[in-house]
């Protein structure tokens, strides 16, 4: 609820305010479980609505699908309304311009991103890899860039794998060594991805983040609420994500330095599943983007249930804080109450140690930034009630407000576009044929030599034959080749003595000598002719 242009958080002695200038400096909502948490979160994004500024949250129960619908008046909330100092009368109930998303498309438009994206760094964590299989998943993407194969979904990611294990000795001493072990390791860690149903989230059409800055008809800004009850029992998969959103906005918008409200408000519900065992590199990725998306005028508000669950480079940036209570029955959680309660800039009025443990639902410790960025002195307030409903939305109602949206029929359906599983599909089927086409030649040459070989075999055979019956190789007996060679001898010299005498009787009485070596050459001659038919 708005006053004077400030949301109204609450009233402890004093009336408690977030001002629009300062939600983009980062903020904190903890508390134990059924504290009232969900509640602070609808009043500050009913808030930021109000302002016009739009806001991405996540659904972890299915609860905050009730922020579509106006909520309704009972003894309680008048209650409520009079303890924080509002007039029922002028308090109004409405409901908010909601946009649902889901992951898996049940709940809300899909959502989907590339591998690409997504990067080699957030999917080595989605897919719990070790550091040796994590170099060779940062080896697939360059040598896909390198090559300008494009990585949209798994089964590109699949492929660019099997093509790097089969030809890892061509990229060895470009891009270091890949070992087939590490390359099935992760194989099976994608399989066992897609058997959780992640690979619904990589595809295209990828999520357009200027979608979620429209404003509403009325110039409130649109609540994007993330249906998470399914996604949240994958706890890598939820962290991934909301932390591929984070560097989405981050690399995406410009620079506008302080503004007078946020372009973007971001809650990370669950903020404890981003940090568990989330190695160095991420955790300096996680640190890098909270320090630096403020100057790009996103807000971001961590919902966990203990500070104690967020890292000290990260708490350090969370200026505007809501800590409901926290139940302290062991010394670790006794300690993170006192760490809590150091956080905070002290009230005369309270020791704020106790008030952490003591306090019940709906009411929190609060300090935000001033006009000056300064921590407000720690008020003990009861939180505002929202004005939309409480409960969730009905399921059929909800997917008719989902169907009825503009952005639907963008994201409905996958598009499979031409990317590197078609590009390396189309290269082995050509490689293949290559490689067929010169299997035929070769089977094609050996069957020639076979043939000839069979042929000098046969040959061989048939002599051998011949010669065992004393046979030439002709097939001709010695009886033959004795009279052939009679007759051609006889022949041959009918036919040397033919041609001398011709050639006489046509030279007539010319020189003897002439004579003669006419008539040998023409009896050689017709020797030949005639022997050859012999």
């Amino acid at each position: 609820m708005l006053q004077d242009g400030k949301i109204l958080v609450g009233k402890g002695d004093v009336p408690v305010y977030l001002l629009p200038g300062m939600a983009n400096r980062h903020g904190l909502i903890a508390g134990a479980t059924g504290t009232g948490k969900t509640v602070t979160l609808k009043v500050l994004a009913e808030g930021l609505s109000d302002l016009g500024v739009p806001v991405f949250l996540a659904d972890i129960k299915g609860d905050v699908s009730g922020t579509a619908l106006a909520g309704t008046d009972s003894e309680k909330m008048q209650k409520r309304l009079e303890t924080v100092g509002i007039d029922p009368a002028a308090f109004k109930y409405t409901g908010y311009p909601c946009r649902f998303w889901d992951v898996f498309a049940k709940g809300g438009i899909p959502v989907r991103a590339t591998v690409t994206d997504v990067g080699p760094l957030l999917l080595a964590r989605l897919l719990d890899l070790t550091d040796a299989q994590e170099g060779v998943l940062n080896i697939a993407f360059r040598v896909a860039d390198d090559n300008g194969w494009e990585l949209i979904d798994f089964k590109d990611l699949r492929a660019m794998l099997t093509y790097l294990g089969e030809h890892r000795k061509d990229f060895a001493n470009t891009y270091g060594n890949v070992t087939s072990q590490s390359v099935g390791s992760i194989q099976r860690a994608l399989l066992s991805l897609e058997n959780d149903g992640a690979e619904q989230f990589f595809g295209e059409p990828s999520l357009d983040i200027a979608d979620w800055m429209q404003p509403a008809a009325d110039g409130r800004g649109t609540i994007n609420v993330l249906h998470c009850v399914e996604l949240a029992q994958k706890p890598l998969l939820y962290a991934t994500f909301m932390l591929w959103m984070l560097s989405e906005l981050y690399e995406q918008l410009p620079e506008v330095g302080d503004c007078d409200k946020p372009r973007l408000v971001f809650f990370f519900d669950e903020a404890h599943m981003l940090f568990n065992d989330a190695p160095k590199a991420l955790l300096d990725k996680v640190v890098q983007v909270v320090k630096l998306i403020r100057s790009k005028g996103v807000g971001i508000f961590f919902i966990t249930q203990s500070p104690a669950d967020i890292p000290d480079e990260v708490l350090a940036q969370l200026n505007n804080r809501v800590q409901h209570a926290l139940r302290a029955y062991t010394p670790a959680e006794q300690k993170a109450v006192r760490v809590a309660a150091q956080s905070f800039r002290a009230n005369p009025g309270f020791k704020t140690e106790d008030a952490i443990g003591g306090m019940g639902t709906g009411v929190a410790l609060v300090s935000m930034l001033d006009a000056d960025g300064v921590p407000t002195v720690v008020e003990k307030a009861t939180i505002c009630p929202p004005q939309s409903c409480m409960n969730a939305m009905d399921a059929a109602a909800k997917a008719m407000l989902v169907a009825s949206d503009a952005l639907y029929p963008k994201y409905k359906d996958t598009v499979d576009n031409r990317s590197a599983y078609e590009v390396l599909d189309e290269a082995a089927q050509a490689e293949a044929a290559a490689q067929a086409e010169a299997e035929a030649q070769k089977q094609a040459e050996e069957a020639a030599k076979a043939e000839a070989k069979a042929q000098r075999e046969a040959e061989r055979e048939r002599k051998a034959q011949y010669k065992a019956m004393g046979y030439d190789s002709q097939g001709r007996s010695p009886l033959e080749r004795s009279i052939q060679k009679a007759t051609r001898s006889t022949v041959r010299s009918f036919g040397r003595s033919l041609g001398k005498s011709v050639t006489r009787g046509l030279l007539g009485n010319s020189n003897k000598t002439v004579r003669n070596a006419a008539g040998n050459f023409a009896g050689s001659l017709v020797s030949d002719l005639l022997g050859s038919l012999f």
